[in-house]
């Protein structure tokens, strides 16, 4: 039997738990659908210092706070992965693998997550020196070595923050060119703390409990070596988790759904918010306030379109 909400937001990102505080503060009927660990990429980051109001906090203590606030608040969540939405009339409905559910409005906050390495000791190292926001993470590197890896703009935009912190800047890129706007490169070449690592792959990351350096292979000649690094940023793209909502949405090229500036999509009671979104600064004070806009939005969507009589 299919449940009846106001607002399904799909995905507990901090977009997703704002969303879930201002809708549920509206006194709509909310329920948040999560398939994983609330607080998304957020709750792989091991400190956060650059939420306003908040000088420094463990990335899963903040998820679980933003949860705790929006639940009582009367924000109700359930564990289950969407599988697909359709229109039915004025409903929307949401499929998930443990039953189906019907909202007059759905707020798509299902994040993005970055392309990885896939290499030993990623995973594992995470939140120990294995980052993906220099933006984010770079300062806890202060007077250490880093590598950063990727050849287009953001591995470069997010080397050049690092750099400002860092005493030095591995850039190792797979390839013997990089593939950033021409004005990046000429910075990033310009710069004394980087040192370029070309035609080279990380195979390993090193460390036990923090990253102590990483194992290189040199692509043309199968050469090994054991690079010291603190701190390993990767920047080799990211994809949005939107690939259920193609037929939905209009998207850009990279899956992103593309909303105005209420996050409305072009489907009436579709918003989306957070990474998810086309054109996202992909921080977590943007993506709540991301979420903030498209409950708002919600709010007055079913408002116009639901009138109480």
């Amino acid at each position: 039997m299919d449940e009846d909400y106001d607002i399904v937001i799909v995905g507990g990102g901090p977009a997703g738990l704002a969303a879930g505080l201002y809708a549920a503060r509206a006194r709509r009927r909310t329920v948040l659908l999560e398939k994983g660990v609330i607080g998304g990429q957020i709750s792989l980051t091991e400190r956060v210092e650059n939420y306003p109001g908040v000088e420094a906090i463990v990335g899963f203590d903040l998820a679980q706070t933003m949860l705790r606030q929006a639940e009582s608040s009367g924000l109700m969540t359930h564990y289950k992965a969407v599988l697909g939405l359709e229109q039915a009339d004025t409903l929307w409905g949401v499929k998930t693998n443990d039953g189906d559910y019907r909202a007059k409005a759905v707020i798509i906050t299902s994040g993005a997550d970055y392309n990885r390495l896939d290499v030993p000791g990623e995973e594992r190292l995470t939140g120990r020196g294995v980052s993906y926001c220099a933006t984010c993470d770079a300062p806890f590197f202060a007077g250490q070595e880093v590598a950063v890896v990727g050849g287009g703009d953001s591995a470069l935009d997010e080397g050049m923050f690092a750099a400002r912190h860092v005493a030095k800047v591995y850039l190792i890129h797979r390839r013997a060119e990089l593939r950033a706007g021409r004005i990046l490169q000429e910075r990033v070449f310009a710069d004394p703390k980087f040192e370029f690592v070309w035609n080279t792959v990380i195979t390993e990351v090193l460390g036990e409990d923090q990253v102590e350096g990483v194992r290189l292979r040199e692509l043309p000649s199968g050469e090994e070596r054991v690079l010291p690094v603190a701190g390993v940023f990767v920047f080799i793209g990211h994809h949005p988790n939107t690939a259920y909502l193609r037929s939905l949405v209009r998207m850009d090229e990279g899956g992103h759904i593309l909303v105005n500036e209420w996050m409305e999509t072009d489907a009436p009671g579709l918003f989306a918010a957070g990474d998810a979104r086309s054109n996202s600064a992909r921080q977590v004070v943007t993506a709540a306030g991301d979420g903030a806009t498209a409950a708002i939005a919600a709010e007055r969507y079913i408002s116009n379109r639901f009138p109480v009589e």
